[in-house]
């Protein structure tokens, strides 16, 4: 799975990068028909003195796409609260395309 990873406005550093590759990789083992995984890194609130930290991910899959997004404290929580929503979509779409 290929995977896109773009931080809006601030530049994201490798153990950030290497951490979400870690999580997305992981959902291969749930559905191994992923083609790629767009992600984008954004802060909330640039002037306010507690920046929210916002991951959002898309998933390109056959048939359509799956998208998740969460805004956290820290980009880690936020990038496994997205990785646990995109497991339960993956999970739900596998199911449909098995009672078909």
């Amino acid at each position: 799975m290929q995977v896109n990873i773009q931080s809006i406005h601030f530049s994201a550093d490798q153990k950030l990068k290497d951490y979400i590759n870690a999580k997305l990789d992981k959902l291969t083992t749930f559905y191994d028909q992923i083609i790629q995984a767009d992600v984008y890194l954004k802060l909330e609130n640039e002037g306010a003195p507690i920046q929210d930290k916002v991951v959002e991910v898309r998933l390109h899959i056959p048939g359509n796409d799956l998208f998740a997004k969460e805004t956290r404290m820290s980009f880690e929580e936020a990038a496994d609260e997205v990785a646990e929503n995109l497991r339960r979509q993956i999970k739900k779409q596998k199911e449909k395309i098995s009672t078909k």
